[in-house]
């Protein structure tokens, strides 16, 4: 009878190699998929992002909505006393303020009377030139800090010299009782500024213009924070012609052929045209501006008109007040402004105003009761 051998031992190490080779193996494999995935998903669309966002922070918000208030400006604000007025009273759970000024910038006692936008500066604020892409990825970065508060449901874009034409209740409820955001909007037929270098992703029908001052609903303002597209076209095909510089002589002939495009007067508008959104908007603009042109005293032509004390009288702030629609001339459409079948005010803000006519606005109780000569010794 043949005795059986025992079966061979394998040492312990070696089983422990082994086991280790196979979890290598299986790691790898499994980050290499999640790899390809990643580089193979379908890029979804800023509206999509804005949609898988509203599901994760809830649709369904149930506190008392906010109107975020988002300052573009070029330093300090200059009629903080008059939004201080504005704010005064006003229940804080209701609204909140967001500041876009140069870098390093503090709002602080020092440098203003109100203490609403004390420390209310964006931390990652960047360099902002006129016609360029940074004042609409200023723009971009108010509205992204602004959508990390769920409570935040209305967004307003402001300058720095704007000014409310009612109080905080008229201006709260009327933008709240919208379902839709207000941006004006329209064809662009007369001017050159379309690049066709933008085509295919941005094709000429879509391209549309209008002001920068924009009301936002909050899906509105994801899709605005999570373009990643149309902005990258912005930047690459829409800048700004170079000013004439008499320095260059005949150089200045071949500048002056480059292509000429504002960013902030189109971007949004034509975001929103490629996105399908026109359908969810009032096609207008909340804030007035007065648009003057002279050749003479401005080579762009067109430059909105400044008021001083003299030209913000009740009689002209009660004028644009009683604005109940807007015409526009290149699809021959007229926006009747109205709620419920009834006609309202087109305008909630103005622009440009000056420290004196900010004044007016307070003495003459537009906002509220105040004594504006309790600004003279007041500081800064």
């Amino acid at each position: 009878m043949t005795k059986k051998l025992p079966p061979p031992t394998i040492p312990t190490h070696h089983v422990l190699w082994l086991g280790w080779k196979i979890v290598l193996i299986l790691s790898v494999s499994l980050f290499t998929f999640a790899l390809f995935r990643l580089h193979h998903q379908p890029r979804l669309s800023p509206l999509a992002l804005s949609r898988e966002r509203s599901l994760s922070l809830g649709r369904g918000f149930s506190g008392t909505p906010k109107l975020a208030f988002l300052f573009l400006v070029r330093r300090n604000l200059p009629l903080d006393f008059l939004w201080s007025s504005f704010f005064e009273d006003v229940d804080a759970a209701k609204f909140s303020i967001y500041i876009h000024s140069e870098p390093g910038f503090v709002f602080d006692e020092s440098t203003t009377r109100s203490h609403f936008f004390y420390n209310r500066q964006l931390r990652d604020s960047i360099q902002v030139a006129w016609g360029e892409s940074t004042m609409i990825e200023a723009e971009r970065l108010l509205f992204a800090t602004a959508l990390e508060d769920p409570a935040n449901q209305r967004f307003v874009l402001l300058s720095d010299s704007c000014v409310p034409l009612y109080n905080f209740s008229y201006i709260y409820k009327y933008l709240m009782a919208s379902p839709r955001s207000f941006v004006d909007s329209f064809i662009d037929a007369k001017e050159g500024r379309y690049n066709p270098k933008m085509s295919p992703t941005i094709p000429r029908d879509k391209w549309r213009k209008g002001s920068q001052w924009i009301a936002l609903i909050r899906r509105h303002a994801e899709v605005l924070v999570d373009d990643e597209e149309i902005i990258s076209v912005f930047k690459n095909f829409c800048k700004r012609r170079p000013p004439i510089d008499v320095s260059m002589g005949k150089l200045n002939a071949r500048r002056q052929k480059q292509h000429n495009c504002i960013p902030d007067e189109h971007y949004v508008q034509t975001l929103f045209a490629m996105n399908d959104l026109e359908s969810e908007l009032e096609r207008r603009t909340v804030t007035y501006t007065l648009w003057n042109q002279s050749a003479a005293t401005n080579e762009n032509g067109w430059h909105p008109f400044t008021f001083t004390y003299m030209s913000a009288r009740t009689k002209q702030i009660n004028e644009i007040k009683s604005i109940n629609h807007v015409y526009y001339e290149t699809e021959y459409r007229t926006e009747w402004c109205s709620s419920n079948s009834t006609l309202i005010p087109c305008f909630l803000f103005a622009r440009k105003f000056s420290r004196g006519a900010a004044m007016r606005l307070l003495s003459d109780g537009v906002i509220s009761h105040f004594d504006a000569s309790a600004l003279l010794d007041s500081h800064p």
